[in-house]
């Protein structure tokens, strides 16, 4: 017989490797993303409700986990188990909205903590009527786990009546497959009319993958057709690789008509039988917990490469996105800076100024249509780098990601931004003047602003503006020009390249906000391979 291997070194491995998988992201839209994330999901369930508290405490009662679609009688199968009503049944679908869990009452403290489903509320209440809805206090009943205690179940057995695992509520159906991870035993309920839909049989192609072990059950089938539509359900599940799982036929009756009575003793007794015998017999115990945990255990050699793979699909999309950004700043930039050089601001109401400085034009208004021709410079620049940006992510699926799907700032906006930083170059440039009038030292020095439009007028304006310089030379000197103009360029490159970088950062800012890394692929396969070394 195969021991459960529960060495705290393999505890230990089994939680850095829940870590990595709680840590994988998968924010962006691409084709394998919604798969990825309901895997990781699914294993971190798997991990923190079973396998975990499993291996640390194998002594803990068998927890049965019947599920089932709408209607097949779940709730109606457990309380004729236990042999009274402890979940509610009826008419109404989907009945069961609250999660029940019965145990013998001496069991009642492994199931009262947060050992498993620590996401769920514990509501503790003496036996009554199950219908009160007063005993479900005042928590969303979706997330709420009510325990009830029988003595009609053996000790080291548990039953939980999961919601419908194809609920029309969208909460419930998560519900459903969360609770269905955290059992030792998956019990799957259908019906005569329903043996074929694809929700059981997802449900059983999903327990095969994982080993899991896995009882059916055919409920109210109808006496006349049970040899006929067992022989059938039989073949389905052959086909289907299933042909060993234990099969259970519950006869339609008028008890389980409207779900509102118990059926018979003699029709669950088979099912009751067996679950018994696992619980109390020492080798069948120990072979349900163990198939079911080393089948979850096995199941990670190609679930974690799967979700790695999706992680590195995740950072290699982010990569591009991330490049169509940087390429179209990088040649924006680079354009700006050459027409800097060509002395593409001296132009339009700029250069009008210009010429009609100083006699119709002062400092101040030269001034300001050259800061406007230098913010319309490189507001172009930046709408140009953004229509560059959209066009690439138009070809990107991972571009519909919420947050980058439309645009983080208006044009208003950016506009906004670029004029505060030419009109911050505008200040910074006057107080240079400043500076250099001021070390003159002499009567009859240059009026600072005029100095600041020349200057200003001698790094816009390339050729075009070779007056400008002269008329520096004649008021500060040719160290003082030289000197001005030196720090005016440097000034002028700064404020730039800042204003570029910023927009480029705020490109990117979405992007980066989702956190997309090239860590996760490498961590799941390293914690995948530091876990088979050390089974």
């Amino acid at each position: 017989m195969v021991t459960l291997d529960v060495r705290p070194q393999l505890l230990d491995t089994l939680s850095a490797l829940r870590d990595r998988v709680a840590a994988a992201r998968f924010p962006l839209p691409l084709a394998g993303a919604p798969r990825a994330r309901a895997n990781r999901d699914e294993l971190l369930a798997q991990l923190d409700d079973y396998l975990v508290p499993r291996l640390r405490q194998p002594e803990a009662p068998l927890l049965a986990v019947i599920g089932g679609s709408t209607g097949a009688g779940k709730s109606t199968l457990v309380n004729s188990l236990v042999g009274r009503r402890v979940s509610e049944a009826g008419v109404l679908r989907p009945t069961t909205r609250t999660p029940v869990l019965v145990c013998h009452p001496e069991d009642h403290h492994w199931f009262s903590g947060m050992r498993v489903l620590p996401h769920l509320t514990r509501v503790w209440v003496p036996h009554q009527d199950p219908t009160d809805e007063l005993l479900l206090t005042d928590e969303d009943p979706a997330r709420v786990l009510r325990v009830e205690t029988a003595d009609t179940l053996p000790r080291g057995l548990a039953l939980l009546d999961a919601p419908d695992v194809d609920s029309l509520i969208a909460q419930n159906r998560v519900l459903a497959a969360e609770l269905i991870c955290a059992a030792d035993i998956w019990i799957m309920v259908t019906t005569a009319a329903r043996y074929a839909d694809a929700v059981p049989w997802h449900l059983l192609r999903t327990a095969k993958e994982y080993d899991a072990t896995l009882v059916t059950v055919l409920d109210r089938v109808p006496h006349q057709v049970v040899s006929e539509v067992s022989r059938q359900y039989a073949a389905l599940l052959t086909k289907a690789g299933l042909g060993d799982v234990p099969r259970f036929t519950v006869p339609e009756l008028p008890e389980s008509a409207w779900g509102a009575g118990l059926l018979p003793a003699t029709a669950v007794a088979p099912l009751k039988s067996w679950l018994v015998h696992h619980a109390q017999d020492p080798a069948a115990r120990h072979h349900v917990v163990a198939r079911t945990a080393y089948g979850l255990l096995d199941s990670l050699k190609s679930r974690l490469p799967e979700l790695a793979g999706a992680a590195a699909a995740q950072y290699a999309a982010a990569l591009r996105l991330t490049s169509a950004v940087e390429t179209a700043y990088d040649k924006e930039h680079a354009r700006v800076r050459a027409r800097l050089q060509s002395g593409a601001v001296l132009a339009g109401d700029a250069l009008k100024r210009w010429r009609a400085f100083p006699l119709d034009c002062t400092a101040g208004e030269l001034l300001d249509a050259l800061v406007d021709s230098l913010a319309a410079l490189l507001l172009c620049a930046v709408t140009a780098a953004d229509e560059r940006v959209d066009d690439a992510w138009r070809r990107e699926p991972a571009a519909d990601a919420p947050g980058l799907a439309e645009r983080k700032a208006s044009l208003e906006s950016a506009e906004h931004r670029i004029g505060l930083a030419a009109r911050r170059w505008r200040r910074e440039l006057e107080e240079y003047a400043e500076d250099e009038v001021r070390v003159l030292e002499r009567t009859g020095a240059p009026d600072p602003e005029v100095v600041a439009a020349l200057v200003a007028t001698a790094v816009l304006g390339g050729r075009r503006a070779r007056t400008a310089g002269e008329g520096l030379a004649e008021r500060l000197g040719a160290h003082g020009v030289l000197r001005l103009r030196d720090r005016a360029g440097r000034l002028l490159v700064e404020h730039v390249d800042r204003v570029m970088q910023r927009e480029r950062e705020r490109r990117l800012a979405p992007l980066d906000a989702l956190d997309v890394h090239p860590e996760p692929q490498a961590q799941l396969i390293a914690a995948l391979s530091v876990l088979q070394k050390e089974r």
